[in-house]
């Protein structure tokens, strides 16, 4: 999946990952990763999401990288007295510690299951990269029959998180929620079933 992939969605406004309010885990769930007030959050491939505002508002530095800045600059339109967050565009593959900053969280709502299949390692590969030892993350994967549509979004199975992520990480899951009806152009397009599972993730 090359960049311009993601710079044509933006440019013909193929953005229904795009979601018009704060996604449902986090008010049911950021509560259990037990975050000091003013901690910093990092969010990948973060387009203009509502999350971003979310977290500021609940006492959160958050950073956020994305590729496209046709969404940076929307963000800062629609958001101008945003307080609390620093939304860069850039190459998530190429940040390191040192220019990402120090991290105490990560809220993964549409990033993971953004990449295909030969990108999860690299990914997996880099969040552990950028995370120091203790850092969490709230982890959304989607699961569906892909013979039934192709990705983007793309389903990602347990069995496949457990692979990414369970050696570096310690992994629960928080919850499985039925979730066809907040995607209704994946509906449009075939599927017939959807769940979103919600695992917190800790850095060994």
């Amino acid at each position: 999946m090359e960049p311009q992939f993601w710079h044509d969605r933006w440019e013909r406004r193929e953005i229904g990952f795009h979601m018009a309010k704060p996604h449902v885990a986090l008010a049911r769930h950021w509560h259990s990763l037990a975050l000091t007030p003013g901690a910093r959050v990092f969010v990948p491939l973060a387009g203009k999401s509502l999350d971003l505002i979310w977290l500021a508002e609940h006492s959160h530095r958050v950073v956020g990288i994305e590729l496209s800045q046709l969404a940076v600059r929307e963000f800062a339109e629609e958001h101008p007295e945003a307080r609390g967050v620093d939304l860069r565009c850039g190459d998530l593959f190429e940040l390191t510690p040192a220019t990402l900053g120090r991290i105490d969280a990560i809220f993964d709502r549409a990033s993971l299951v953004a990449l295909p299949p030969s990108m999860r390692i690299d990914y997996a590969t880099q969040l552990a990269r950028l995370s120091p030892p203790g850092t969490q993350t709230l982890l959304v994967t989607m699961e569906y029959d892909q013979r039934q549509m192709r990705g983007p979004p793309h389903a990602v199975m347990p069995d496949e998180v457990h692979a990414l992520f369970g050696a570096t990480h310690d992994i629960t899951v928080l919850e499985e929620l039925t979730a066809l009806e907040d995607f209704p152009r994946m509906s449009a397009r075939g599927v017939t079933h959807l769940s979103e599972r919600i695992y917190r993730l800790r850095r060994r």
